[in-house]
């Protein structure tokens, strides 16, 4: 593949010592974790103890004051293994940006540090039953009752929601209000009335815990309103959505060369009609294609990854990048589980769990369709 002038030697190190961490400490485990549905705790304590979790935090805050790179790395490298069930670009890369850029000085103070050593693990609460893409439409309520708020709702689709000590929760604070009316609130697991609903079961990212939780008049303590002042949610949430789907799609990309290098490996090695698949035209020109479709997405990632380290990946070139990546994602994992037959629907060969995996890419961080509506209005 292309040489990555953003990646210079300090960082192809850290990718090194990434890739042995998870060589060593997530790949022997990740066939036992999907049939559990969660991956272990110590893996985030171990990580945490490396400096993987929360690169970008400041010094202040115990972290490493690393640019955005490091935490690219990190998610390149477990997406490049297969590595679905590790959760942790949401809690490091969402959750903790969302406490270090509106979060009052206490509440960095608190909880940075322990999402960096990983003695709690972030999630974030938006999706409903009744509402996804549309954060508008959030019926979860959390009313003012003297120092305290009153939470009641129910969210579901919730990565890292077995897991996690901690999730900023979205609620209106004024019902009557669209927008405007929407706050983040932090809720810690153990809170009265907080309750985790049963691990569901997906079609793929199988050793990824995603949960409905439940939040009967939960009290919350007005300090654990994120930021100094009611609704501005909204707000806050638009403004971390280009990093989220940066991340979407760096991931997507990284997907998609690990699962062409296994698929070229594999035709070369497997034979049809007394001749390897590989010397079949059709192999060849369909492995050629993907390629350059790979390659073109890869300069367009590290293009806006390069756009957000200075500050300048806005909304519609970042719902560009998450729609096109993962659009190629789900067609390069199709024709290479088709490149590798009857195998390639096996779930013990990576493309089969790759193709799974990736299914979910087009809907999370907003669907598709939503990014295409993003884009439209700019035009």
């Amino acid at each position: 593949m292309l040489t990555r002038p953003l990646f210079d030697s300090d960082l192809e190190g850290f990718r090194d010592a990434v890739n042995k961490f998870f060589v060593k400490e997530a790949v022997p485990f990740h066939t036992q974790w999907e049939k559990e549905g969660q991956v272990s705790k110590e893996l985030w304590r171990k990580a945490g103890e490396m400096g993987f979790l929360c690169p970008t935090a400041p010094e202040e805050y115990g972290g490493v004051g690393a640019d955005f790179r490091y935490s690219a790395v990190v998610m390149e490298e477990a997406s490049a293994l297969g590595l679905s069930g590790v959760g942790f670009s949401l809690h490091s890369d969402i959750v903790m940006p969302y406490i270090l850029r509106h979060g009052t000085e206490a509440q960095k103070q608190h909880y940075i540090p322990k999402l960096i050593s990983g003695e709690m693990i972030g999630a974030i609460a938006m999706t409903e039953p009744g509402a996804g893409s549309d954060l508008q439409g959030v019926k979860t309520t959390a009313i003012k009752k003297g120092d305290k708020y009153i939470l009641n709702g129910s969210k579901t689709f919730i990565t890292n929601g077995q897991l996690c000590d901690l999730v900023i929760v979205v609620a209106k604070t004024d019902p009557k209000e669209g927008a405007k009316g929407t706050s983040l609130f932090i809720v810690e697991t153990g809170t009265k009335g907080f309750e985790k609903g049963q691990n569901l079961e997906k079609v793929g990212m199988k050793a990824q815990d995603t949960s409905e939780l439940f939040f009967q008049d939960v009290e919350i303590p007005e300090e654990n309103l994120l930021g100094d002042a009611e609704g501005r949610g909204f707000v806050q949430l638009m403004q971390e959505l280009p990093q989220e789907r940066l991340l979407v799609g760096l991931t997507a990309m990284a997907a998609c060369e690990a699962a062409l290098q296994w698929t070229i490996d594999y035709v070369k090695e497997r034979k049809a009609f007394g001749k390897p698949v590989m010397s079949f035209q059709n192999t060849r020109f369909k492995l050629a294609e993907l390629k350059a479709d790979i390659i073109a997405g890869r300069c367009f990632a590290d293009r806006c990854l390069e756009l957000h380290l200075d500050k300048k990946l806005d909304v519609p070139t970042a719902a560009m990048l998450k729609q096109w990546t993962t659009d190629l994602q789900c067609k390069v994992m199709d024709e290479c589980v088709q490149l590798h037959g009857g195998y390639g629907y096996m779930w013990e060969y990576p493309i089969a769990r790759a193709w799974a995996d990736s299914r979910v890419q087009r809907i999370y961080a907003g669907t598709n369709e939503i990014m295409k509506e993003i884009v439209a209005r700019s035009l």
